[in-house]
């Protein structure tokens, strides 16, 4: 897992921000060789090089192991910078400031990929590759809790993720009385279940069902939500790069490397 803190991102968005850094280092976690032709008229940050934003770690899409980047998002860039001919590079953002659009616009990166679901809101400053994961929401709680739905949460504590759809559906819904507690990350968010910090979690169900490994924890509600998660790139100036990621997205699906990486991924769960 990462040791960068919160802190550290929000500081590297500020400069970003302030700066209007045009382009930056990051891990290279691609093999492809520099890009050309096509790839030239695609605007990206650094030549011959995709960069991708990413919330780090939020597994099983985003984390870190032995030292590189992986996971369900950037397995899913990797090889779309690969078939684009293009090196891979990640950079590790705090989640809102790349949901709100700013690390996008302010030429951080080229690409948000970072189980982001698609939503209104977040089209008026981004734009959106056609959805690449169905996802729910769910609630997980310590084995043996009293808490079995969300009108359980009734005088209760639930952490949430700041500036997530979960953290919309936990507020539109929990009893008047709970406090809902926003971390900005998972980073922060399980270990507050973990310390009793929090009475349960309400996320994403694949990052809550990693962790029910173990045995401490468990799911005990599900939420469909009709979410879907999309690759985000800014909202202008971008439209050249949201076609070929679509282009490429269908690409996958269709030699099958899609359902490779998913079942990678999410076969067993």
């Amino acid at each position: 897992m990462r040791i960068h803190s919160t802190f550290t991102k929000a500081l590297a968005v500020s400069a970003v921000a302030l700066m209007s850094l045009t382009a930056c280092g990051g891990s290279d976690s691609g093999s492809a060789s520099s890009g050309s032709g096509a790839a030239d008229d695609l605007g990206l940050v650094q030549a011959g090089t995709l960069t991708a934003c990413s919330d780090v770690p939020y597994p099983p899409f985003e984390f870190e192991k032995d030292g590189e980047y992986t996971g369900f998002d950037i397995d899913l860039m990797r090889e779309i910078a690969k078939s684009m001919d293009l090196k891979l590079a990640v950079q590790d953002v705090g989640f809102d400031a790349l949901q709100s659009g700013v690390v996008l616009a302010s030429g951080q990166c080229d690409v948000g990929a970072s189980a982001m679901t698609i939503t209104d809101d977040r089209k008026k400053h981004l734009g959106f590759t056609e959805g690449y994961y169905d996802s729910e929401q769910s609630l997980l709680v310590p084995k043996g809790s009293d808490i079995k739905s969300i009108e359980d949460l009734a005088g209760k504590t639930v952490g949430v993720q700041q500036g997530t759809t979960g953290e919309k559906y936990t507020r539109e819904h929990v009893p008047s009385d709970t406090k809902v507690q926003a971390y900005p990350s998972d980073a922060e968010l399980f270990p507050a279940l973990q310390s009793k910090g929090v009475d349960a979690v309400l996320q994403d169900l694949p990052v809550n069902l990693e962790h029910t490994q173990g045995g401490k924890f468990e799911i005990v509600a599900k939420y469909k939500t009709d979410e879907k998660y999309g690759f985000a790139v800014k909202k202008e100036g971008s439209e050249a790069l949201l076609k070929e990621l679509d282009a490429k997205l269908a690409e996958l699906k269709d030699n099958g490397k899609y359902q490779e990486i998913y079942d990678k991924y999410f076969s067993t769960k």
